[in-house]
């Protein structure tokens, strides 16, 4: 349970469901507790045991030893021997190798807890921390700048406004700093310099969990739960309707495949969705953001790593989704993106270009090189 969840902490950090995720983890501590107490009090109580038979044959061996020896069977120094062999067979050697393996496990496992309990904590919310209700989707960033440390910034000096409503692509090679964009716009890490404005107001006015209810994710890497399909859904929702879910799976072409499987809906899906393939958990985790109805919406390579037919399926339910929302898209495939309202090439954390599809074409740029190296034939 600890690994699925640190493994998807990004799903379950902008669902805002850190709390549903530490109760899970109490309750199963909390039966692990109780599991390791009642082994203690068995490990106690066998011990004693041992030792009290242990002695017992000490004492039969003396007994019936020194019986012997009066009748002049045997010598005394055959008693001593045979009260020291079983002393020797009653030491607990088999015990110690298992006390040093033990302590080689926990040595091992220590590391890895140390270096999840070392991380930072998110910093806390102030303490007139907003609620974001009924965000609008009005996006402004305002010169800002992010580095991990400040001599190594990845984002430098950006600035840009989106329109509620409209559609802003982010194209550039990897490690340019998209992705970094997005996670600076949930608060998965606070900006170094300048700011970030939703609606007019500084993101880090707003609580997080208020700020990360409003959006609706999609990632290249989707993270599905182990669990049904059902449940998968309803993680975008935690009180939705079975209704609801159904719906959500239809806006996001996923209910057919879904009705396919022998179980429909209460499919078991095994350890990361594996038991599907990447385009019908790409369609589920839209589902699943069709169910949470966000404000803005962020898709990370969404249409990656899938074929044609299914990134036409993606496609299609991408454009149910943003329908009305700020959306957020980010992308390899420039085809995804040819009808965005704004599309920003960013390259070295910086904004190299700006501007339409049509317009970065005519000014045969960055945008230009990397459009003719997909579509060589079709450049317009």
């Amino acid at each position: 349970h600890i690994e699925e969840t640190i493994s998807g902490i990004n799903i379950v950090k902008a669902f805002n469901h850190e709390n549903k995720a530490i109760e899970e983890f109490s309750d199963i501590n909390l039966k692990l507790s109780k599991v390791g107490i009642k082994a203690q009090i068995w490990s106690g109580f066998l011990m004693p045991m041992m030792n009290v038979i242990n002695n017992i044959g000490f004492a039969v061996v003396a007994a019936v030893g020194g019986v012997l020896a009066v009748k002049g069977n045997i010598s005394v120094g055959v008693i001593a021997s045979f009260l020291n062999y079983s002393r020797q067979f009653s030491r607990p050697l088999n015990d110690m190798a298992n006390v040093f393996n033990t302590l080689q496990s926990a040595v091992a496992g220590a590391e890895r807890v140390f270096e999840i309990i070392d991380e930072k904590e998110e910093s806390h919310d102030a303490h007139d921390a907003k609620e974001l209700s009924n965000p609008r989707g009005h996006v402004v960033f305002e010169n800002v700048s992010f580095g991990y440390n400040k001599d190594n910034l990845i984002i430098k000096n950006i600035s840009f406004d989106v329109k509620e409503g409209s559609t802003i692509a982010l194209v550039g090679p990897t490690g340019a700093g998209k992705t970094t964009i997005v996670n600076l716009l949930t608060r998965f890490y606070d900006v170094s310099d300048g700011r970030i404005l939703i609606d007019g107001e500084d993101i880090r006015n707003y609580s997080r969990d208020s700020l990360r209810q409003c959006f609706g994710i999609v990632l290249q890497d989707t993270y599905l739960f182990s669990g049904t399909i059902k449940e998968n859904i309803r993680y975008g929702k935690l009180d939705a309707t079975d209704e609801e879910i159904m719906n959500a799976a239809v806006m996001a072409n996923a209910d057919v495949f879904i009705r396919r499987l022998p179980k429909g809906y209460d499919t078991v899906l095994s350890e990361s969705g594996s038991n599907l393939s990447q385009g019908q958990r790409q369609l589920l985790a839209i589902a699943r953001a069709i169910l949470s109805n966000p404000s803005i919406l962020i898709l990370d390579e969404a249409t990656s790593n899938v074929d044609t037919r299914t990134e036409l399926h993606i496609q299609e339910a991408m454009i149910k989704l943003m329908e009305g929302r700020t959306s957020f898209i980010i992308a390899h495939r420039l085809s995804t993106i040819r009808h965005a309202d704004t599309i920003m090439v960013i390259d070295d954390g910086r904004i190299k270009e700006k501007g339409n599809h049509d317009s970065l074409i005519s000014q045969k740029g960055i945008y230009y090189g990397m459009y003719y190296s997909q579509f060589k034939n079709i450049v317009e």
